[in-house]
């Protein structure tokens, strides 16, 4: 354990923001399995409102720096490829 005081500090604040970073990723993660479970079914209208959100959700996680933004753009990329290639 650290003995000084700002030392003690940033535990404190990286606990912190870990923890709100687990959260964002967590919800990310929920709504891209969204989109492919839509896909899965077969459903090309409730695959595309997920994607939607999706992108919202990797956006905003992008925005915060929870995701780097390349690879908030390949997911995103990936997941509208395989809405779009639905019949």
């Amino acid at each position: 354990m650290a003995n000084i005081k700002s030392a003690k500090k940033r535990i404190l604040v990286n606990r912190t923001k870990a923890e709100r970073n687990k959260s964002i990723k967590s919800s990310v993660k929920t709504a891209i399995k969204k989109v492919y479970a839509a896909i899965e079914a077969g459903n090309k209208d409730e695959a595309v409102a997920a994607l939607t959100a999706a992108t919202s959700a990797l956006d905003k996680a992008c925005s915060k720096g929870v995701y780097h933004k390349n690879t908030a753009a390949r997911k995103v990329s990936r997941m509208s490829v395989a809405v779009n290639k639905m019949a």
